[in-house]
This record gives C-alpha cells, structure tokens and sequence, in this order.
C-alpha cells in the first residue's frame, strides 16, 4: 500500500527480527509465514495471559507451537481448511514418531519426489508425509496446484535445499512431546471461530492472519493458496461483535484501513521487506492499544 498507511498508523515499538534469531518450531515452510512476528506474539500474550490460543487459519502454526512450547498459553486450537495442510498436522500431532523416520528414511531425488507427488495416499500419515515433502521441496513452499519443484533453491542446491532431514524429525518429534496441548480441527475457520469464542469468551486469546489478499487487484493468494477466497468485513465485524482478544496480521490495504477505523480497533505499522527486497507495509492489529 501506499504511504497512507503508514501515515495512518503509528510504527511498532517492537523492532521487526531477523527470523534466524526466532526458534523454529514448524516442519512447514508456509508462504506469509508468521516467524518474524514471534516479539509481538510474545508481548501480547505476556500481557493477556489466556487459557488458550486459537488459531483459526493454523498454516504453518508457528503461533500455536511457540504459544505452548514457551509456555505463553496452556493449550492451543488449530483449525485449518486446506485437507493437505490439515493432514499433515493430524499426522504430526497423532503420529510424529512415524512421520520422524519417515523423514529420515526418505530420498528426495527428482524420480522419488514426482513418485509421491502422484500417489493418492492411503492413511492420513501417509498423506500429511506427502505434504510435508512437497512443501519442503517445491518453490517457496507452495502447496497449490501447477507449484514446480525448487531448481536452484538456496545456494544452489536444488531439491535439497530445504531438506534438512534431522532438523525436520527433531522438530516433529518436539511436536510429539506437546501434543496433549494442541487440539486439531479440519474445517472452516470463519466457521468454527464463532462457536469458540461463544465458548471461551475472554479467556481466549485468538491469532489471525488470514492466507488471502485484500489488495483488490492483486490475487497472489490463488497462487498461493488452495483456498484463497474470505470476506474480510464479516471476519472483523466477528471479532468486533464477540469482543474477542485478539491479534490480527494484514497487509497494510486500503479496505483494511478502513475496517480498522471502522472498528475502532487498534493498529501498528511494521515496514516488511518481501523477497525481492521491497519495503511492503504491515499492519498488527488489536482490539486495544498494544504495540505503539
């Protein structure tokens, strides 16, 4: 977005990371992933102290897994909509142990990876290990279908330049040792989180960072995501209506602005830098003063 955003929202306190410095806690790469924002994550939730984290658009679920392994909430809910992403942490949270040696066992040569690209999986370990290499081995980790494989990769490493087999089985075997602290639910986030907040209210503490684009002509989430299509005004209206405790992610786009100031929910600019080096505007939002 524009300037106008930035004029419009105050800078964060909180400086944005480098996010070799942030503990990497998911398996999944996950385009608009969320690491660099674990400082804000940490503050809001040192302050909130809830009784549980709900994540209504889980992705990559780095949220959830630093909320539990630091000790930030008791316990986290996912939710996910996309089968493939929602298989692979059914798999991970119920069956790390497997996944783990999977993992360690596997090859990922051009022949093996087009191999398990094409096979209808069985059982729902064998469909979250397919994902869960696809992920690690395709362009920018890109799940939707037409995504190529990785050519060059990091440093020029091709397909193996995001393998790294020990660190993804010690990784899912750290899920394996939380997992009583993570509940999983394949589904609609729009629709669940309603029923939740019904049920929590208050004590809960809910992060949401939508995979989909608000820019009206830009569509990079059908790219991107298999399901890139939500009705942003009705997702905070939802918030605004349950008077839920929450921290929202967006780009910094005109239509956000304005539900934001609608609202009358609190927001933070943070100055992101994409992939091609470009300063691209954020927005950290939250029902009350947070960050500023």
């Amino acid at each position: 977005m524009s300037d106008g955003a930035t004029a419009a929202f105050p800078q964060s306190r909180i400086p944005v990371v480098n996010v070799a410095s942030v503990p990497q806690r998911s398996p999944l790469r996950y385009p608009g992933g969320k690491t660099w924002l674990i400082p804000h994550i940490r503050d809001w939730l040192h302050r909130t102290e809830p009784e549980i984290l709900i994540e209504p658009f889980a992705g990559g679920a780095v949220v959830s897994l630093t909320a539990v392994m630091e000790g930030l909430a008791p316990c986290a809910v996912m939710i996910e909509k996309d089968s493939d992403v929602a298989a692979f942490w059914r798999a991970a949270i119920e069956h790390g142990a497997t996944l783990s040696e999977w993992v360690r066992r596997f090859d990922p040569t051009r022949e093996n990876l087009e191999k398990i690209e094409r096979r209808n999986p069985r059982t729902v370990e064998e469909r979250g290990f397919r994902t869960l290499v696809l992920n690690r081995t395709r362009r920018g980790g890109i799940l939707a279908p037409g995504a190529s494989f990785s050519r060059h990769g990091e440093n020029g490493k091709g397909l193996l330049s995001r393998w790294y087999p020990e660190t993804l089985a010690a990784r899912l075997e750290t899920i394996g040792k939380y997992n009583d602290r993570i509940i999983f639910h394949e589904g609609d986030g729009m629709k669940i989180l309603p029923e939740l907040l019904r049920e929590w209210g208050r004590r809960a503490a809910v992060f949401v960072d939508p995979p989909y684009t608000a820019q009206g002509g830009k569509k990079a989430g059908r790219r991107l995501y298999r399901h890139s299509e939500i009705d942003h005004a009705a997702l905070f209206k939802m918030l605004h209506e349950h008077e839920a405790n929450f921290l929202m992610t967006y780009d910094a786009a005109p239509e956000i602005v304005r539900l934001v100031r609608r609202y009358g929910f609190d927001a933070v600019c943070l100055a992101m830098k994409n992939t091609h080096h470009n300063r691209i505007p954020e927005l950290v939002i939250t029902r009350e003063s947070q960050f500023a």
